[in-house]
């Protein structure tokens, strides 16, 4: 029993090894050039939630929410929040729509309190084709939610990555 134990402890430390001599390191948050922000984003966006839970969650951030204290931020993001687009790419020989192509768009800045701008206009654009089939309108439906809810989260770390090149 202690040798196969032996044997499984020198398996694992043999595969884990070369992983920790290569450099691999998980993901972590970037080093941001600012302590705190103001997010100045509609209050019903969902992407500005789960932008304030990612900027939240590296523990060296400070979200400020409340309009009145804007000016104790370093930074403020400012967007009139994502738009969602849905557009038809194919159709069957009966007029059917077969492709959907969804879109989701987030346009941004980032500038000082002051208004000197930081990060000039910036636009992230993803989308995503999905087939379509009416039989299948509800689960269809439900799959356009989850592909825009992992667009929302791609644009957030794309735009967490961005705000990583700020330096006040």
């Amino acid at each position: 029993m202690a040798c196969a134990r032996r044997v499984l402890v020198l398996a694992a430390s043999a595969l884990v090894l070369p992983l920790a001599s290569c450099g691999f390191a998980l993901r972590q948050a970037p080093d941001f050039g600012f302590h705190s922000i103001y997010l100045a984003l509609p209050a019903g966006s969902a992407l500005g939630v789960e932008l304030r839970r990612q900027l939240e969650g590296t523990g060296s951030i400070q979200v400020i929410t409340d309009a009145a204290r804007r000016a104790d931020a370093d930074v403020v993001l400012e967007s009139a929040g994502e738009q969602r687009e849905r557009a038809v790419v194919s159709l069957t020989a009966t007029g059917e729509v077969r492709e959907l192509q969804l879109r989701l768009r987030f346009a941004f800045r980032v500038r000082t309190p002051a208004g000197r701008e930081l990060l000039a206009q910036s636009e992230i654009l993803r989308q995503v084709d999905q087939s379509y089939s009416e039989s299948a309108a509800l689960s269809k439906e439900q799959e356009a939610l989850m592909l825009y809810q992992d667009m929302q989260s791609d644009i957030v770390q794309q735009v967490m990555r961005r705000l990583a090149t700020i330096k006040t």
